[in-house]
């Protein structure tokens, strides 16, 4: 099952009795973990049936034991062990998830990956009464449509370009975007639904003239001026502004842009946002793009970007600071 499916399950009312939640994304697997105590027992039935345990303080044996009892004054009890991979022995749950009792919702919270050769694995994946479910990181190409899909679950919608913004400040942390919609949700007030840059910049404290993506921009428009005014103010807060996030973005960005090279059919935006695995919206810069950067100057650029990180961590480089460097490759990549 899927991360959805799952959270609409417990919401349903369909709780099985054994989750055991492994891999290398915490938000998933701490959604699922929130979803399940919400719904599992009542208020009032959770003083005797609710019990939290975690895997550095905790004993499989007494778990197990615990596991076995009857709830008291109440249909069911709900267990949940959280960072379960510090559990010492774990194998011997085996023979609980072999045979649970149905009266008890156990929760396994365990944040790396299980190996698959192990008997726990072998037993839980065939075990018909176990949500057994491994939360994966997002591909850098699934961010945007989880986004978009977080903020429509709010009844928002997120443009294209504050996303992208969100993206830049945040990166992969899902559990911070997820905290960032959640504060432009209430920030925008009822009245409105849909989040815009300028939302983003305001109510997230981002500047939304002074990022990666607004020197991409610049350079993909050949926008000398403000890209120097960006280089610049980035040059002068290199803390915050690292020339390697900037040379990412980029090599990104032109990476793209020589496939799109060979895309047959240009005019068709769908088929171009397929080929390059991006938003549609998009699709302009690209296109764009291909009409200031053409022939052999796309390869150049990728071998200067390629370059200029490796000067960035320090071979073939003595003293120039980042800023230097960002400013000698953008010259370089606009002239």
């Amino acid at each position: 099952m899927t991360f959805t499916e799952i959270i609409q399950q417990i919401k349903n009312g369909n709780i099985s009795p054994i989750y055991f939640l492994h891999g290398l994304e915490p938000y998933f697997i701490d959604k699922i973990s929130e979803t399940v105590q919400k719904h599992a027992l009542t208020d009032e039935e959770r003083g005797f049936n609710e019990i939290i345990m975690y895997g550095r303080d905790s004993n499989v044996t007494n778990l197990v034991h615990a596991a076995r009892q009857y709830p008291m004054g109440a249909r069911r009890q709900l267990i949940i062990v959280r960072e379960a991979q510090f559990l010492d022995d774990i194998e011997i749950l085996e023979s609980y998830f072999k045979n649970p009792l149905t009266s008890t919702i156990l929760v396994i919270t365990y944040k790396k990956a299980l190996d698959k050769r192990t008997k726990n694995y072998s037993t839980l994946s065939k075990q018909p009464l176990a949500v057994f479910f491994e939360s994966k990181k997002l591909y850098d190409n699934q961010m945007n449509q989880w986004i978009n899909d977080l903020a429509k679950e709010k009844g928002l919608i997120i443009e294209p370009r504050a996303a992208a913004l969100l993206l830049e400040y945040l990166g992969a942390d899902l559990e911070k975007v997820s905290q960032s919609i959640e504060k432009l949700t209430v920030a925008i007030g009822p009245n409105k639904n849909r989040i815009i840059v300028d939302d983003v910049a305001n109510f997230i404290g981002i500047s939304k003239d002074y990022t990666p993506f607004e020197l991409q921009s610049a350079i993909i428009n050949r926008d000398v001026m403000k890209a120097n005014k960006i280089v610049k103010a980035f040059a002068a807060n290199q803390k915050d502004n690292p020339i390697q996030v900037v040379v990412s973005a980029l090599f990104g960005y032109f990476s793209k842009l020589l496939l799109y090279y060979y895309i047959p059919d240009k005019n068709n935006k769908s088929a171009v946002a397929s080929a390059l695995k991006i938003n549609p919206f998009f699709v302009d810069d690209y296109k764009k793009g291909y009409q200031n950067y053409r022939g052999v100057k796309i390869p150049e650029i990728i071998s200067l970007l390629r370059e200029y990180d490796m000067k960035s961590k320090g071979f073939g480089n003595v003293s120039a600071s980042g800023g230097d460097l960002l400013k000698e490759l953008v010259f370089k990549i606009m002239h």
